[in-house]
């Protein structure tokens, strides 16, 4: 039909894991499809804690486009190739610059692994007894939770980069580190690019910007160096 816009994702499953996930966590969010190069596209897409999330995918994209997560999802869902109404007035967020972006230190999935559970179950053990025996909003230890650093690696140079469970959440609820088997084994590179901080990981990328970085530090944080 004439006007009509197709989408050019050629990868359903990557795209289908992809908008499944994201959708799962915010069903109102958008997504953003960036072409790269001639055949690829970067899908990205804000998460409801503050942190940016990308993956590449294979496709042309008709150019830089915004539009609903869900209406994509249910369109690749069902094999259709049409690009669903424009949102771009929709996207508000920054991308991380694409100059800069290096590898301070690999961290193994394992550790992503450890992390992200320790996280979980202290929210439920603080839901249900509390803390230091007084009740606290879930909410309020959501927040609490995520702004603490989990891990912190540092250089060649000695500069200290503090990953905190908004990126190590972010990694491990896209399903970024892959099936259960892999992610123990799987290297996880914390990047730096200007004053952002990402997670790359075998499926995906997770970005924390500035705005949102936080310097919280629980006793148990655990220290990666070269």
């Amino acid at each position: 039909m004439t006007g009509v816009l197709s989408h050019g994702l050629a990868s359903r499953r990557d795209v289908g894991a992809f908008l499944s996930r994201l959708v799962r966590l915010d069903a109102a969010t958008v997504v953003r499809l960036k072409p790269v190069g001639a055949d690829r596209v970067q899908l990205w897409a804000p998460l409801p804690w503050g942190v940016l999330v990308g993956r590449v995918v294979a496709g042309a994209a008709p150019g830089d486009a915004t539009v609903s997560a869900a209406a994509l999802f249910e369109e690749v869902a069902r094999g259709g190739a049409v690009l669903p109404p424009r949102r771009d007035a929709d996207w508000r967020w920054p991308l991380p610059p694409v100059a800069g972006s290096r590898v301070v230190e690999s961290v193994p999935g394992a550790e992503i692994v450890r992390v992200a559970a320790a996280a979980a179950g202290t929210l439920r053990t603080a839901s249900r007894e509390g803390v230091g025996g007084r009740a606290v909003g879930q909410r309020a230890l959501r927040d609490a939770l995520l702004d603490h650093v989990a891990i912190v690696v540092t250089d060649d140079g000695d500069t200290s980069v503090d990953v905190s469970q908004r990126l190590v959440q972010a990694v491990v609820r896209m399903g970024f580190l892959g099936p259960a088997e892999a992610a123990e084994t799987a290297s996880i590179d914390v990047r730096t690019s200007g004053r952002w901080i990402g997670l790359a990981a075998p499926y995906g990328v997770a970005w924390l910007p500035p705005a949102q970085q936080f310097t919280l530090k629980p006793t148990a944080t655990r220290t990666f160096g070269r």
